[in-house]
Formats: structure tokens, C-alpha cells, sequence
């Protein structure tokens, strides 16, 4: 078994008191606050939103199926501008999971809450007919009215709750605006999904440029954090570590040898010291700091052995080899002497296995 680090635990998003209602409150306000808590469980947006839907149907008795969409780039990715031009479907409920992804037009541009009498009309109308197969193999003719909810965070339009019934039964006024506020209350968290996807994305680019600067300085360096980043992610995610721990074991890998700017001689503390005081990389800065333990003991700064190396520095003294040496027989000689056994047979499997697509 591989011994996981503990990872540190994210600030709480609210007080305790924040979150736990009153004794007096209202049943409805205790349930919100029972599936917002649930949410922050599944920090992803299809979490939230595949949440959010789900008790927007509840507060309207059920019998509902819905889908919900982020507006153009919102929850989309940067590096591919030309797919994320357009609103798509980021959840659904009720409807098939192969829905997720597309991109659809609607009637949700309003920032305003919309019953909507003809059916699917407005739907089939927006989009192209190529995309007309795919709304019909959801059952989407079927739907009879439809309860368009748009999710706004501080001026920003982020997307929009669509709530289909088969019946023609209206939603009412105070239905409606029961839905507006919970559309309201999920739209902050929506938010800061989008903020935190943000400072990932530039935190990546801002390391792999500083790392990428001091490489350049030595033309054999140039690219070696990023094959040592990439082959790590990639014996990472066989050792099973989670999305989460994949990002800051990156971060590791990337950063490993920036120390070297103050020399060779004692570069890994160097390094790990540029990571001081960043709490949600602290994994990262223990396996930059003994990423030149060996497992028979003789490495340093501390001479630990075996699993008292840490996981994700095993990860990265593997990964560093697997590159500096280019050939997993050579790899393999490592094996039981500086590197973790089991980490060099993953490598040379994961090594062999063809690239994804």
C-alpha cells in the first residue's frame, strides 16, 4: 500500500455558525442549508449544479427533469477558446449524462426568470438542426413548459436552471421566485469555483514561465521540469492519487529544481523554502525538499528510508531518474537502492502504455 500525505484542509468557505439556522428557522431554510453543505462536499461545477437542480426540483413537488448550462466560458476551458464560444450543458438531471457537454442556444440570455408555454419551441428554434437528433433522443419534444432560471454572481451572468414538465401545469408566481432565491444562494459558490479555476490556470503558467527562464540559462535543462512534471502526473495517477493531489504533486515536479538558482549544493531545502507559507502546497514543498532521499537511506537532507520518504517524493525521485536516465532497464537498477521498488515497476508500465489521446 501506498501511504498517502494528509492533505491540508481548505479554509472553511463560512463560519459554523454561518451555516447551522436558528432553531426557529423555517424547515425549507434548514433543508437549503443542509443541500448547500452537501455541495460543498462536491466542489466541481457539474457537482454543484447536478445538486442544485435536483433540490430545485424538490421545492417544486417533483416530476421534473432539468438540465443546466454555463454561459460561454464560464467552467470551460481557456486553452480551447473556439469550443467554449458558445453556452453548453454543464449538468443535468433527469436527462441523459450524455447531454453534458453540449453546446446549446436558448432562451436563457434574460436576466430574468421566464415560464416558457410552447414547450420546447424556443429550444429547437435556437439551435442548429444537426443538433435536433440529440434533443429528441432526451425525450426534449415531450416537454410541455419550462421554467428558465438564470444564475447570476455579482453582475455576472454564469448561466442558467432549465426545469421541464411534461404537463402543461403552471408554476406559479411564488414557485418561481422560491427557485430565484435558490438560484441565488448557489450562484456565489459557481463563483468561486470559477475564481479558483482561474488562479490554477495562471498559477501554472506563471511557474512553468519563471521554471522555464532558469532553464534557459543551460540549454540541457531546458524542458526538464516539465518531462519530470508530466511522467510524475502520470505514475501519480496510477498510484491512484486524486485530481486534487495530481495538481499539487505538478506543482512539485515543476518546482523541483528552482533552488538551483542559488546552486546545486543543498538546492532541494532551497526549493522547498520558495514554498514556505503556501498551505495548499505543502505536500509539494516536502516532496521538493526530499526528492533526493534514497530508500536505502543514504540520500538527503535527512537520509530517511523506505516509506519514510514522502509518497509524492518517491513519485518525483522516479520520475526525475525515468528522465535523466531515458531507459526503464536503467531505471530498474535503481530499484530497492535509491528509488521505491514498486514506484520504478509502475513507471516502466506506465512508460510502455501508448500516450492519450
Amino acid at each position: 500500500m501506498f501511504r498517502r500525505p494528509r492533505p491540508p484542509q481548505p479554509p472553511p468557505l463560512a463560519s459554523a455558525e454561518a451555516r447551522v439556522p436558528s432553531p426557529s428557522a423555517p424547515a425549507g431554510d434548514m433543508e437549503a442549508v443542509r443541500v448547500l453543505n452537501d455541495l460543498l462536499a462536491r466542489p466541481t461545477h457539474e457537482g454543484v449544479l447536478e445538486g442544485a437542480l435536483s433540490h430545485a426540483s424538490f421545492l417544486l413537488g417533483g416530476n421534473l427533469r432539468g438540465y443546466a448550462v454555463t454561459h460561454r466560458s464560464q467552467g470551460q476551458d481557456r486553452a480551447a477558446p473556439d469550443r467554449s464560444a458558445q453556452d453548453r450543458v454543464a449538468a443535468v438531471f433527469g436527462y441523459p449524462k450524455a447531454l453534458v457537454g453540449t453546446p446549446l442556444s436558448g432562451p436563457w440570455a434574460t436576466l430574468r426568470t421566464r415560464v416558457l408555454n410552447d414547450g420546447s419551441g424556443q429550444l429547437y428554434a435556437a439551435n442548429p438542426p444537426e443538433l435536433h437528433g440529440i434533443l429528441d433522443t432526451c425525450g426534449m419534444r415531450d416537454v410541455a413548459l419550462s421554467l428558465v432560471v438564470p444564475v447570476n454572481d455579482r453582475g455576472r451572468n454564469l448561466g442558467a436552471l432549465v426545469l421541464d414538465r411534461n404537463s402543461s401545469e403552471d408554476i406559479g408566481t411564488a414557485a418561481q421566485e422560491l427557485i430565484t432565491r435558490w438560484a441565488t444562494a448557489i450562484a456565489p459558490l459557481l463563483g468561486l469555483l470559477e475564481s479558483r479555476e482561474e488562479w490554477k490556470l495562471t498559477a501554472r503558467q506563471v511557474s512553468s514561465a519563471v521554471v522555464e527562464a532558469f532553464e534557459s540559462q543551460e540549454f540541457d535543462g531546458l524542458g526538464h521540469a516539465q518531462a519530470v512534471a508530466e511522467a510524475s502526473v502520470k505514475l501519480g495517477r496510477a498510484v491512484g492519487l486524486a485530481d486534487r493531489e495530481l495538481d499539487e504533486l505538478w506543482f512539485a515536479a515543476t518546482l523541483h529544481d528552482l533552488g538551483k538558482i542559488h546552486g546545486e549544493k543543498g538546492h532541494p531545502q532551497v526549493g522547498a523554502n520558495f514554498l514556505h507559507g503556501v498551505p495548499h502546497l505543502a505536500q509539494a514543498q516536502k516532496a521538493v525538499r526530499h526528492h533526493h532521499e534514497r530508500w536505502d537511506g543514504q540520500g538527503e537532507p535527512d537520509k530517511l528510508t523506505g516509506e519514510d520518504i514522502p509518497l509524492y517524493a518517491r513519485i518525483l525521485a522516479v520520475a526525475n531518474a525515468y528522465v535523466r536516465l531515458g531507459d526503464p532497464e536503467r531505471l530498474r537498477g535503481q530499484a530497492g537502492k535509491g528509488l521505491d521498488p514498486r514506484l520504478v515497476g509502475l513507471m516502466e508500465k506506465v512508460s510502455a502504455e501508448p500516450p492519450a489521446k
